[in-house]
């Protein structure tokens, strides 16, 4: 079970990490975790470009080991790279020494001041023990979650969740990642063809 919307009670505990940015501009943040993946990435990039919209990808680094052209192309193309751990680990059930060791194989890939905790989840621990060694990185988290990695989910939900509950400055996850790909490339177009036909931009974090 999951909420398409960040709780409140999360955000109070976790003060210091970014689940929006600033309200008054229209604009909008796509997210995708878990790449880069063959033809899954290739789909999101090339989307994106249609609409000259820019994004930021979360990247698992054992994923850019296997598949460094892919990783290269987003690069390329003007989007942003976060930090997602080397082998997608969940910070609750993690130690903080293996962690903070995973999170600095993929840094060494990444070199970028953005991490996204896979899951969302991260001890208080760990952002300090990550934060000690890199004081300007940058938390990010989400307010709006698109679902696309739920296989029970049909491709309309997905886009529906998207739609009803993005607003100025909202930071949104996708997946380009196998398991969600039905989803995904359902709902990003449609999404971009909304908020760019209501005025919004999309930029990178």
């Amino acid at each position: 079970m999951y909420l398409t919307k960040s709780p409140i009670l999360l955000k109070w505990y976790y003060p210091s990490l970014t689940w929006n940015k600033p309200r008054d501009r229209k604009v909008i943040y796509l997210t995708f975790d878990d790449g880069p993946i063959p033809d899954v990435t290739d789909f999101a990039l090339k989307t994106l470009k249609s609409f000259n919209a820019k994004a930021t990808f979360f990247c698992i680094g054992d994923n850019i080991r296997k598949h460094p052209d892919v990783f290269n192309q987003i690069k390329n193309d003007g989007h942003s790279v976060g930090n997602h751990t080397f082998n997608h680990l969940k910070g609750w059930k993690t130690p903080d020494k293996i962690y903070l060791k995973n999170f600095q194989m993929c840094q060494e890939q990444t070199a970028t001041n953005l991490f996204r905790p896979p899951y969302g989840r991260i001890k208080k621990s760990q952002i300090r023990s990550i934060r000690a060694i890199y004081p300007d990185l940058q938390i990010i988290m989400w307010d709006v979650l698109s679902g696309d990695f739920d296989i029970n989910l049909s491709p309309e939900k997905c886009c529906k969740n998207v739609l009803q509950n993005t607003r100025n400055g909202s930071i949104i996850v996708f997946h380009d990642s196998l398991k969600a790909f039905d989803r995904m490339r359902y709902a990003l177009p449609k999404v971009l063809a909304h908020f760019s036909n209501a005025g919004y931009k999309f930029e990178k974090l």
